[in-house]
């Protein structure tokens, strides 16, 4: 499948690189939420978290961690927050599986908009964690 990230990974778009090795590219986001603002995209095209090859998904971690603290180092940031949009109802724009790290300061005033939702008892939280803990392999 051709996505705007595998015309970036073959050359054919540029990008402002941060990090490249055999199985991984990150580049800064075209449409930053903050200056720096990376995208962390495998080389290896899948759609998102529901069908990530267990091999890539071994090596991303470590990745993610150097970049982030190389984020942090350059940048003096505070913190960073990490993130994936998986599927059109979360947000996921390009179907290429990618990774945000933004840079995050005191006072940046930079909020995720969420709604929060409270169980009607512990007993119901029980029922939705049973109900997800029977459907993992």
């Amino acid at each position: 499948m051709e996505t705007i990230f595998t015309k970036i990974i073959n050359g054919e778009i540029p990008a402002a690189k941060v990090y490249e090795d055999d199985d991984f590219l990150a580049i800064l986001d075209i449409r930053p939420v903050n200056f720096g603002h990376t995208l962390l995209i495998p080389k290896k095209y899948f759609v998102n978290v529901f069908d990530a090859p267990l091999d890539v998904a071994a090596k991303i971690y470590p990745v993610l961690t150097k970049i982030a603290n190389g984020m942090k180092n350059a940048l003096n940031c505070d913190g960073v927050n990490i993130y994936q949009n998986n599927g059109a109802a979360a947000g996921q724009e390009v179907f290429h599986a990618h990774l945000h790290i933004v840079p995050r300061y005191e006072g940046d005033e930079m909020r995720f908009a969420v709604k929060h939702v409270s169980y009607e008892n512990p007993a119901a939280m029980q029922e939705f964690a049973a109900k997800i803990a029977k459907e993992i392999k």
